[in-house]
């Protein structure tokens, strides 16, 4: 017991489950006072110091996260694009406010980019004393304290916990695999968040931690983030000037990535990287590389046999 706790503390020298690790304390912890304490991801007030019980989602994963803590019950509704919970009312942005009202919500849970393009939305509802927290982790370390969050907003504090631990456990089952892998022998991976644009993810971001901790080497380590988001710019000049270096080529595909792996291999000029000359081009669903779920678990599982070659016991 004592060495996996090593083990995990050392995962491939962990700068990013190192910093998960740091989370990974008592509720009375400072570190969680500091993850709960106080402002979203637009910089309003959390409403820690009440429970929730009429919740609309408007992202999958606070639908997900908060169905794996027990919480489905008090979701009203949902997103028009999430496939979960589907016995509940689908909202869209562009809806009426009234249509928000009208389920009599107490929270709606939201992410950065929906406040931003939507202000009219999310201002109607806090005049109308509804609660509107944003959130969606940027990086990697971000990740527990997002879900401890939600643990406390719908009352499920010490379920939001019982994850933290399974997620923690799991992944020092993989950092074992992957710390007997000698990192000269690592793939190096460069991993495209968004074909049309040239854009990669950020370093710290969860598709890269994903990435490493399933035994990949970011090429891209020194992309530039874009605002504060996952996503970072490139530029088709930047990849071609490492060619030569990239063993394996990966990327997202989903709503903000639909490509297609004869997309990749017809653009013009990627014929001279190393990748796609050894047919090492691979695709991954973007819920389980991007979306700050417990299926990340599942990401590190699948690039894992993607880079070695190997089945490895799903999480």
């Amino acid at each position: 017991m004592h060495e996996e706790k090593r083990g995990v503390k050392r995962f491939l020298h962990a700068p990013v489950l190192a910093v998960l690790l740091i989370f990974l304390v008592p509720v009375a912890g400072s570190a969680v006072r500091t993850a709960a304490a106080v402002r979203d991801a637009d910089g309003n007030p959390i409403p820690t110091g009440r429970i929730f019980s009429r919740i609309i989602s408007l992202y999958p994963a606070h639908t997900r996260n908060l169905s794996d803590m027990g919480g489905a019950d008090q979701i009203v509704a949902v997103g028009r694009s999430d496939g979960q919970l589907p016995d509940r009312p689908r909202l869209g942005y562009r809806d009426d406010p009234e249509r928000f009202l009208a389920l009599r919500p107490d929270l709606v849970l939201i992410r950065p980019m929906i406040s931003r393009a939507y202000p009219a939305l999310v201002g109607r509802l806090r005049q109308s004393g509804v609660s509107v927290v944003s959130l969606q982790p940027a990086a990697a370390e971000e990740l527990f304290s997002y879900w401890r969050i939600l643990g406390r907003l719908s009352g499920h504090g010490p379920e939001a916990e019982a994850m933290i631990r399974r997620f923690t456990d799991r992944a020092a089952a993989l950092e074992r695999r992957v710390r007997a892998i000698a990192p000269e022998d690592r793939p190096r991976v460069y991993f495209e968040a968004i074909h049309r644009r040239m854009k990669t993810f950020a370093p710290g971001s969860l598709a890269i931690y994903v990435l490493e901790a399933a035994g990949g080497v970011n090429v891209a380590r020194d992309a530039v983030q874009v605002r504060r988001t996952n996503i970072a710019a490139y530029g088709k000049e930047r990849i071609l000037a490492r060619a030569g270096e990239i063993d394996v080529y990966l990327a997202q595909r989903g709503r903000m990535n639909p490509v297609t792996v004869d997309e990749i291999r017809s653009e013009p000029g990627f014929s001279v990287i190393r990748a796609l000359r050894n047919n090492r081009v691979y695709l991954v669903d973007e819920k389980i590389v991007a979306r700050p779920t417990m299926d990340l678990l599942e990401g590190m599982t699948v690039i894992h046999g993607l880079l070695y070659g190997k089945d490895v016991d799903r999480p």
